[in-house]
């Protein structure tokens, strides 16, 4: 997937100007891609040339003007193809993991250091995305909102990122245990 997918996929939504579009990256989108905010301005760019966004201008008087984009037919043809193609297997690339394999070998407390703080860091994670979750499905209970829901993709790949965050808060905390309980045993 390119980053040019994930922002058409949050543009179907409505018209984003680039400051919206970045918040929605970081609320709704991060849990499965991120982008740096210049990142989605450089992409807006050259969507617009490709005829893929439009962008209109919105005259502020108190506030410098800002462009709004909203996908095109065009756009919406290719998030189409997008969609159709085989996607590759996904994997994980995480320095933390390199980490935690050598650290019988170069010594612990760092390491147990870094996968608490992941875990706390994954802890706010999942708390925010609980929170999204709740708003999306308004005061439907989840199933009801799976079965009945208006727009369910974006609840669906927040449910994905609550899973990962819940999973990674977990594995993070036992191997930390782990190597806290191996340090305990060695040093006596």
């Amino acid at each position: 997937m390119a980053l040019r997918h994930a922002v058409l996929a949050a543009l179907l939504d409505g018209e984003y100007s680039g400051y919206q579009l970045a918040k929605a990256f970081d609320i709704g989108v991060a849990n499965f891609w991120h982008a740096l905010p210049q990142q989605l301005y450089a992409e807006l760019t050259k969507l617009e040339k490709e005829g893929l966004v439009t962008g209109r201008e919105v005259v502020q008087e108190t506030r410098p003007n800002k462009r709004l984009f909203r996908v095109t037919h065009a756009g919406r043809a290719e998030l189409g193809k997008f969609a159709a193609a085989v996607s590759k297997p996904s994997f994980i690339r995480d320095d933390l993991l390199v980490k935690v394999q050598v650290a019988d070998r170069i010594g612990t407390a760092a390491v147990i250091e870094q996968l608490e703080e992941r875990a706390s860091a994954a802890e706010a994670k999942i708390e925010l995305l609980g929170e999204l979750l709740r708003r999306m499905r308004g005061d439907a209970d989840e199933e009801e909102f799976l079965r009945r829901g208006e727009r369910i993709g974006p609840y669906l790949t927040c449910l994905r990122g609550l899973a990962f965050e819940q999973e990674h808060r977990d594995w993070c905390r036992r191997i930390a245990a782990v190597l806290k309980e191996r340090t305990t045993h060695a040093e006596r």
